[in-house]
């Protein structure tokens, strides 16, 4: 079986869950193969280049723009009818890519990569099946094609969502965004807990600040360690040098007693009770953990109660796989503020951005685990398990009906 995955790198999740159902198929089929492009690099490394960085420019710097440029995209305007025309020339492109490779399906992880495939699939009379896979929690109309066989959806939601935009109902398979195969494993939280160096009697919140600008990520910590209650946070920074080494220095500035608590760790022989005094230190702190970039997010999810987190579409598929509540901050207007929506709807997230109330909402969730786990079991209701085996089963189907 020869699989080409379409899918581009403006954002990270597109690229992700590509990656996880190469990883699957393999799994199961260790003789196919398997090939992920970066769909706008191909075809123009000159547009991919300008999309890509446009893209963090106005997600980041003019997040208002972004959200009212992908509402626009949404409807049938005279600037999507020049994006279509020129997605039409720029089909011509991946020709070479479809005459080297002869797949025998394509999945699409990205909508631009699902316009030009499918645009090349209509007009060159090609056979090969194309599921597209949605990597967010709501519909938008640059995902819907007339060439698509299979859409694969995040939620049971977005079903009513595609019918009410024409879209043939057994054309709709609501199996999640695929996901590594670590996020679907349990881990020994004691064993985790003891080799992190963290207390296993304290709730643990992860913050996942990597897409956060160093000051939001500062602000929003500053407001959560103001809480009275006790818990511990672990910050992971991702690739992001400057956020990780900006957030160490104001670790070190701020937080006497967690310094010592690192110590601790280190020297165990160190009285457990033993603290350092500073009469200017008078900001309240919560033992923390902070970490570059780990390929072991899943690890860090199931030591959790709760995460603190843009609402990407994958980061949110992780989430619940592992069936992590969710505090959201700094969504992006769009696809990110569409996909707190979902979560906060079906009583799986919350927001902390809004009214200032954030050390409010932190503190109430913290001190009511009732409430955590009311979120846990809404999350448990809508986790789709293991999406990869499902889409593997679908391929096999298109596969079979095609021949």
């Amino acid at each position: 079986m020869r699989v080409l995955i379409l899918s581009a790198t403006t954002g990270g999740g597109h690229m992700r869950a590509a990656n996880a159902l190469k990883d699957y198929i393999m799994s199961k089929q260790s003789d196919a193969v398997v090939k992920i492009y970066d769909t706008i690099h191909y075809v123009s490394p000159l547009i991919n280049k300008a999309v890509t960085n446009g893209y963090v420019y106005l997600a980041t710097k003019t997040p208002y723009i972004f959200g009212t440029l992908y509402k626009s995209s949404d409807k049938n305007t005279p600037i999507n009818k020049t994006v279509e025309l020129t997605m039409m020339q720029l089909r011509k492109r991946l020709a070479p890519m479809i005459d080297d490779f002869k797949p025998d399906i394509v999945i699409t992880t990205h909508s631009f990569a699902t316009e030009l495939i499918c645009a090349l699939k209509i007009r060159e009379k090609l056979k090969f099946p194309i599921i597209s896979i949605l990597t967010d929690f709501a519909v938008h109309k640059t995902y819907i094609n007339e060439g698509v066989d299979g859409y694969v959806l995040s939620s049971e939601e977005m079903v009513g969502q595609m019918l009410e935009r024409g879209v043939d109902r057994d054309k709709l398979y609501p199996f999640g965004i695929p996901i590594k195969k670590e996020f679907l494993s349990e881990i020994n939280r004691a064993e985790a807990f003891e080799e992190e160096g963290l207390d296993p009697s304290l709730p643990t919140m992860l913050i996942m600040a990597g897409s956060f600008g160093v000051t939001d990520v500062l602000k929003i910590y500053h407001k959560i360690v103001k809480s009275p209650a006790d818990f511990q946070i672990i910050v992971i920074t991702g690739k992001n040098e400057k956020l990780y080494e900006t957030f160490e220095k104001y670790l070190s500035k701020i937080d006497i007693n967690n310094t010592m608590y690192e110590i601790r760790q280190a020297n165990p022989d160190i009285k457990k009770h033993t603290s350092m005094k500073s009469s200017k230190h008078k900001k309240p702190s919560k033992p923390t953990k902070l970490l570059f970039f780990t390929d072991k997010v899943e690890r860090y999810m199931r030591m959790s109660d709760i995460i603190v987190t843009k609402p990407g579409g994958l980061t949110v598929t992780e989430s619940i796989a592992t069936g992590l509540p969710l505090a959201i901050f700094k969504a992006i207007p769009g696809q990110e503020e569409q996909n707190a929506d979902y979560l906060v709807r079906n009583g799986m997230a919350v927001r902390i951005e809004k009214n200032n109330k954030c050390t409010e909402i932190i503190t109430d969730l913290i001190t009511h685990p009732e409430k955590l786990q009311a979120m846990h079991d809404a999350i448990e209701a809508c986790n789709k398990g293991n999406s990869a085996a499902r889409i593997y089963e679908l391929m096999l189907k298109l596969l079979d009906k095609s021949s």
